[in-house]
């Protein structure tokens, strides 16, 4: 059975609507048409098959073969997506994941991308951390294009700033009966907490204040008594089409009490605040954690009941450790500040939480960056699946960032000062010479360990602090190596001399050097290079002699070679 009409209408506000006349029961339905392809520019349409019709609840659900078509009006189908933390903490892989996929599609559909702070819990808020979130997604290179930083057209970003908008979306609800006053103490609340826990049940308001008389509530308020606004949670939820999840539909009413939507002390609850600021902010997509699936229904009967349309609703799968246990942040390390201290590149920590998941063409490969997520993120392809997270695999994803990171030049050169202001912090006076903090032997350095270290603060270990401070090396413990140390240094000098003013490179000093050890008579090969090594660095294992000395360059090897001779 097809629909015989389809007729759009373009709504000044940003979505257009969809009109549907099904044949099967003559009636009108309408439909919001701005989905997930409703933003892409240069789409105008796309064809969707299977649905059924929604006209009346339950009258026409029998499965139908309808054919119909979104359309998409690029004078007003700009995507707005936002990210919305609580400032009771701080940003975390989750969170940040969650931010990512946002920035992601709003970059993919030209679109803006918001950072809101949902502020109103007080009592919770931690100093610092909403200054410090909005730090953490500019360091992370995914800056929002509106925030309370930032500004914007639809601000304040703040919701403990919004607080007239949500009384007077509370107060509408209550004038056309959607919501009412409820004057319960904390006490009868507890008390019906503890017998619903004691029957085995779950815990819910049992709507009492709802069938209250207006004579009876005028008079509590007259007498001042304390109340909260409550939202009336009415049978015939409509079904929704989840962008990740597909169809849901969940009838709120039979599990749940009606919840609280504005506190007794003038502050909103989320659900209300989230629906007000979405619409007056002229979101057109949440995408959020699957965790807020089961509540969109009751979301979906707010907007009704304020004759407003919904926005698109995507929910992502959860972000779990590699166990499938929940990620905690009593785990610690899962802070984004804690990674940034550590070390990571944000490139990196992008790519690996994006990596473990969906919703990307061509599958999943390491390596990613923020302009390829961007240009392969396709939001169709993300699954219900929760992503299992990998810890032990970011110095993996680190090591490949800053090569990439290396190999471009001018953020190559933010490398540098970032590895010579560690080699202060780290060694400090013992810097002898000067000329390994310049640019030109840095530089050298990070190329030749590019791709074996997976972070800067490796150079800076005992392991590399050969590269930066001159070893304490005597003369006696390269004899104990060998009773031709002299013999060995003394070619290894005349093969720099000779060397001088050529370009080092490690393949041609590693044929250079075998072929002084075989001039030698009976130290091997491997003895060679060790009293190099242990001559060069003091130490007895790390990279080849060859790659030693040309990351030292030919000056500084000849000093300390000579260095070892007279001690």
């Amino acid at each position: 059975m097809l629909l015989s009409t389809l007729i759009t209408l373009t709504s000044p506000a940003r979505h257009s609507t969809l009109l549907r006349l099904c044949k099967h029961c003559n009636r009108t339905v309408t439909e919001r048409s701005v989905h997930h392809l409703a933003a892409a520019k240069g789409a105008s349409h796309q064809e969707y098959w299977g649905h059924r019709c929604t006209s009346i609840s339950g009258g026409c659900q029998k499965s139908l073969d309808l054919q119909w078509k979104r359309h998409h009006s690029a004078d007003h189908g700009q995507v707005r997506v936002r990210f919305a933390p609580s400032p009771t903490g701080f940003l975390h892989l989750g969170g940040l994941r969650t931010a990512l996929y946002n920035y992601l599609f709003a970059k993919k559909y030209g679109g803006s991308f918001i950072l809101r702070m949902e502020d109103t819990d007080q009592s919770r808020l931690v100093p610092g951390a909403a200054d410090a979130i909005e730090d953490m997604l500019e360091w992370a290179g995914i800056p929002p294009d509106e925030s309370p930083r930032r500004g914007g057209p639809c601000g304040p970003y703040l919701q403990s700033q919004r607080l007239d908008g949500y009384a007077e979306a509370a107060r509408a609800l209550v004038e056309t009966g959607h919501a009412y006053l409820c004057f319960c103490s904390t006490q009868r609340l507890e008390l019906l907490k503890k017998g619903a826990l004691r029957s085995g049940e779950t815990p819910r308001y049992d709507n009492r204040c709802r069938h209250l008389h207006p004579d009876q509530r005028a008079e509590r308020l007259s007498r001042g008594e304390p109340h909260v606004v409550r939202f009336r949670l009415d049978p015939g939820v409509e079904p929704f089409q989840d962008l990740v999840f597909g169809r849901n539909r969940h009838e709120v009413s039979e599990v749940e009490g009606d919840p609280v939507l504005m506190k007794g002390d003038g502050f909103p609850t989320y659900h209300l605040a989230n629906v007000v600021d979405d619409h007056r902010m002229g979101v057109t997509h949440v995408l959020r954690g699957a965790e807020w699936l089961i509540s969109t229904s009751k979301h979906l009967l707010m907007y009704r009941a304020l004759g407003w349309q919904p926005p698109t609703f995507g929910h992502l799968p959860l972000l779990l450790n590699r166990d499938g246990s929940k990620l905690s942040k009593r785990q610690g390390d899962i802070f984004i500040q804690s990674f940034a201290h550590k070390g990571a590149l944000p490139e990196a920590l992008l790519d690996m939480v994006t990596n473990c998941g969906s919703g990307f063409e061509w599958g999943n490969r390491m390596g990613r960056k923020l302009d390829e997520l961007v240009a392969e993120f396709n939001e169709s392809k993300i699954t219900t699946h929760s992503a299992l997270l990998d810890l032990d695999k970011l110095p993996e994803f680190n090591r490949i960032h800053l090569l990439h990171r290396i190999d471009d030049v001018e953020r190559g050169r933010h490398l540098v000062e970032e590895l010579r202001e560690h080699i202060r912090q780290t060694f400090g006076p013992q810097v002898q010479e000067q000329d390994v903090l310049k640019e030109d032997y840095i530089q050298r350095v990070l190329h030749l360990r590019k791709g074996h270290i997976s972070s800067l603060r490796e150079l800076v270990t005992p392991t590399y602090a050969y590269l930066w401070i001159r070893p304490s090396v005597s003369r006696q413990q390269l004899e104990e190596l060998t009773s031709e140390a002299q013999t060995i240094t003394a070619l290894v000098l005349q093969l720099m001399e000779a060397d001088r003013g050529k370009a080092l490179t490690t393949e041609g000093l590693s044929s250079e050097l075998k072929a002084v050890a075989k001039k030698v008579k009976s130290t091997k090969y491997s003895s060679v290079m060790k009293l190099l090594r242990l001559a060069l660095s003091g130490q007895q294992q790390g990279p080849s002699v060859a790659e030693m000395m040309v990351s030292l360059g030919n000056g500084e090897t000849c000093q300390r070679l000579q260095r070892v001779l007279q001690h």
